[in-house]
């Protein structure tokens, strides 16, 4: 439940229901209920943590990269902005030297979720990357960045928040931002590495 338009605070708040045999129920995890049903060891796929508001919510991003059968390869996005899933690709050709231009790619966001900030790009690129590859992203593993047109990964912001949340829910490994890792005190058996490319976080998965 999203409000679009609040007199007494941020609209960027979010309210997570389900819908039972006795009403509207809250959902009192909601990173919990997105990741619900997530497939381990299957190429494709990679969580990052967003925020809804102040809310700090883990989404599982999932990516397609199959050979294309027509001259025109196919895009397609589902629960993701499709020019900035284009920008995207193009980066990945271009800054990490991947073969794109004959590859249909299908980006789709698990549970409904609109993903609208920047700090989606990394796992979105890692999982059409793990897709291209055939290789899984371990299951504990999670990643947060913006990626720039010039292939950097830039800062987001409430990265304690996220990484708290990552910790919560069982995430061990993070690949974030170098310039977030100044101020970030990483929570007893989390391992976070930073990043300041595309082609740097890759290296690292893959």
């Amino acid at each position: 439940l999203r409000a679009v338009k609040n007199r007494y605070g941020s609209t960027n708040e979010i309210g997570v229901f389900d819908m039972g045999e006795n009403g509207l129920q809250q959902v009192e995890n909601p990173s919990q209920a997105m990741l619900s049903g997530r497939p381990k060891d299957v190429s494709g796929t990679c969580v990052t943590a967003v925020m809804e508001g102040t809310r700090p919510i883990l989404a599982e991003i999932q990516g397609l990269a199959t050979t294309s059968g027509y001259g025109n390869p196919r895009r397609m996005a589902t629960g993701f902005d499709y020019n900035r899933m284009a920008l995207l690709l193009a980066v990945l050709e271009k800054r990490a030297g991947l073969m794109l231009y004959n590859q249909d790619a299908y980006v789709n966001v698990a549970g409904g979720l609109e993903l609208d900030e920047p700090a989606c790009d990394l796992p979105l690129a890692a999982a059409v990357v793990s897709s291209l590859r055939n290789i899984p992203i371990p299951a504990d593993w999670a990643l947060i960045g913006e990626i720039g047109l010039t292939g950097e990964v830039r800062a987001v912001g409430m990265m304690d928040r996220r990484v708290s949340e990552c910790a919560r829910m069982g995430f061990t490994h993070l690949i974030v931002p170098k310039a977030n890792l100044r101020a970030l005190h990483a929570p007893e058996g989390v391992e976070i590495r930073g990043v300041s490319t595309l082609y740097e976080a890759l290296a690292v998965l893959f």
